[in-house]
């Protein structure tokens, strides 16, 4: 007997919905574990992360309101899927941009990445300073920020601009594509990116010698 499952097309498309979020929410723990084994390598899992946030992004904005919580979804349908929760819900990049290897950070000490990071943290100001609040708009720029300082060995894990980034990262990573952040938070994302910006550049002069003079 042939168990119908939705009673109409709004029906039908809300559980393929559901399916697909499964389906990459299952992907990304997968990935994840590939990752952790070395199973795949730090390029081709990064490239296949972003995806996976990009569609995670985007489904979870159009479910928001049939889905409010994903941890909840995933418990509901017993998915055991904790690496896929953290990247997708609480970090919202990939581990490589993180915590970017070593091996291929060969670059990390040079000019070029000290003016990557100058020009991304510019970017980001500016953004704010056009009223750019949704977080489809900010989301990308912060991981871009994210990804140049990681090239920077120079800087400690703990450091301001790494910290306050990761911890805006997950808050919009938490919303939907189309939110926008409140006068409120954008001011207070701006006076964070200030205050990180003025840390980075008080740190060049403790790096070594060619970032010293070559940041001149």
């Amino acid at each position: 007997m042939e168990v119908k499952l939705w009673n109409d097309k709004r029906e039908r498309e809300m559980y393929e919905n559901f399916s697909e979020l499964y389906a990459i929410i299952k992907a990304t723990e997968k990935l994840e574990r590939a990752y952790i084994r070395d199973v795949i390598t730090s390029s081709v899992y990064e490239i296949e992360c972003q995806k996976l946030i990009a569609h995670f992004k985007t489904l979870s904005s159009t479910l928001k309101d049939t889905i409010p919580s994903i941890e909840r979804f995933a418990d509901t349908y017993k998915m055991d899927c904790p690496a896929a929760i953290n990247r997708l819900v609480t970090s919202g990049v990939p581990a490589t941009v993180e915590h970017r290897a070593a091996a291929a950070s060969s670059m990390t000490s040079s000019a070029a990445a000290v003016a990557e990071c100058t020009q991304n943290f510019i970017t980001a100001m500016d953004s704010l300073k056009l009223n750019m609040i949704a977080v489809d708009q900010v989301h990308p720029v912060l991981s871009d920020l994210t990804t140049s300082l990681n090239k920077l060995t120079f800087l400690p894990p703990d450091f301001l601009g790494k910290v306050k980034l990761k911890e805006w990262i997950a808050r919009l990573s938490k919303m939907g594509a189309a939110d926008e952040l409140t006068e409120q938070q954008a001011r207070q994302l701006h006076f964070d990116l200030e205050s990180s910006y003025n840390s980075f550049m008080a740190a060049l002069p403790n790096a070594d010698s060619s970032i010293r003079w070559e940041s001149w």
